[in-house]
């Protein structure tokens, strides 16, 4: 159980970087293989997720996320609590495994 103050959040990438060059894509592969490295899965191309447990688990991933950016694209971040995620509709299509797994693996932490 998550101490006082403490939330599940969920970390929400959303990224569109460039692919034209040879250079351009190993970046763009370089920063997906970073994210899946760094416990992100993939909730659709180019949109990643991951559960971290507080604001201060939020943060050092951020610190990580910056680091990791290529030099041109766009990189967006969006927080959310885990229940403002769980709430999310999905209008077309279904969750993934990961989604699920994730809400369920809370009990665990």
């Amino acid at each position: 159980m998550a101490q006082y103050g403490e939330r599940f959040m969920r970390m929400i990438v959303f990224f569109d970087l460039p692919t034209l060059t040879k250079q351009d894509r190993k970046r763009a592969s370089k920063f997906r293989n970073a994210l899946l490295k760094d416990g992100y899965y993939m909730m659709q191309l180019s949109v990643y997720s991951r559960i971290c447990k507080g604001m201060a688990q939020v943060e050092k991933h951020v610190g990580r996320l910056k680091c990791l950016i290529p030099p041109s694209g766009s990189v967006r971040l969006m927080t959310v609590t885990e229940k403002q995620f769980a709430d999310m509709e999905i209008l077309v299509g279904e969750s993934k495994k990961q989604e699920k797994i994730g809400a369920k693996q809370l009990v665990m932490f």
